[in-house]
């Protein structure tokens, strides 16, 4: 009799937690990949084969909370075949900091979808300043890990987009304190933000957090981020560090101008040959769905499934 990869890791989380895990619908991305693990600088699944996750990002939670639910979720997976979702849970502007159990309810009716559905899920701290907010990260992230932290499908986004805060004295710290937080509770994939809204990959690699199963945080936008933004990643896993583009757009960095497609196009070969899953921008959900929502330019552009980005400096 051979066993799945979800099977197997079942097994050794239940002896090692003490909890069970809801089994994946068979044939189903997660039956197929089982629990994520970081081998080298590579994301790959329960035994050791390469993973190419695509997805999407939801927009912040307090702005178009309409689409984090089960529907939305399912829709994705069966219309555009995505194998990952995002739940982007704000953090500050009247959100998890004034309003937890909103927040966390809205993250865990994507959550149970994402499961029910048999795809991956990230839950996201979507915060660029976490690192002061230590205390209400330490416990989410204990709440989500006692009740996730079995799941094969869960992976575990502490910082979204640090921005100039420093590396070794702020962001690499937030970091360890929560990835022993989530420990406690879970060996699931937990994927490190880094400085400059998640672009200094390598002076993460230069300084990792010490542990297992952790990968760190590429963004980009297509028409601002390019070769040098490419470079950096080059760099970061020339070290050893794993990556993960949990978001990414095609247009500028500040959500105005033109795409570039052909810069996109280059960004997705990278993807592509390094294995680096992916989640694209949250942006792209409501030009979709409600394009009377949005006036970014890509709007009136393209209909990509990839987004555009918040606004915010480059």
């Amino acid at each position: 009799m051979t066993l799945s990869p979800f099977f197997l890791a079942a097994i050794v989380l239940a002896a090692e937690f003490g909890v069970q895990s809801t089994p994946p619908p068979a044939g189903s991305i997660v039956d197929s990949y089982g629990r994520l693990q970081v081998s080298g600088n590579h994301v790959v699944s329960s035994s050791g084969q390469p993973v190419r996750l695509r997805g999407m990002s939801l927009f912040w939670s307090q702005w178009m909370p309409q689409y984090w639910n089960g529907g939305a979720t399912q829709w994705l997976t069966d219309d555009w075949k995505i194998t990952l979702i995002r739940a982007a849970m704000a953090v500050e502007n009247d959100c998890y900091l004034s309003n937890p159990a909103r927040e966390k309810a809205r993250v865990e009716t994507v959550v149970d979808a994402a499961i029910a559905a048999g795809i991956y899920v990230i839950i996201d701290w979507h915060d660029h300043h976490a690192h002061q907010h230590l205390t209400q990260a330490s416990t989410f992230f204990s709440e989500m890990a006692q009740k996730y932290g079995s799941e094969p499908n869960v992976i575990f986004e502490v910082y979204n987009e640090p921005i100039h805060s420093s590396w070794a004295h702020e962001i690499k710290p937030y970091h360890e304190e929560i990835v022993s937080v989530i420990r406690q509770r879970s060996d699931n994939l937990i994927i490190l933000g880094t400085r400059t809204w998640s672009q200094d990959v390598d002076e993460a690699a230069n300084d990792p957090v010490a542990g297992s199963n952790l990968a760190y945080t590429l963004h980009f936008y297509a028409s601002t981020h390019r070769q040098s933004l490419r470079d950096k990643a080059t760099s970061a896993l020339a070290k050893g560090a794993a990556l993960f583009v949990t978001e990414w757009g095609t247009c500028e960095a500040s959500g105005d101008g033109a795409l570039d497609l052909i810069e996109t196009q280059r960004w997705l070969d990278f993807m592509e040959t390094h294995h680096m899953g992916d989640a694209g921008k949250r942006g792209r959900l409501r030009r979709h769905w409600r394009a009377s929502c949005s006036r970014e330019a890509a709007r009136e552009r393209h209909r990509l499934r990839r987004g555009v980005p918040h606004r915010r400096p480059a």
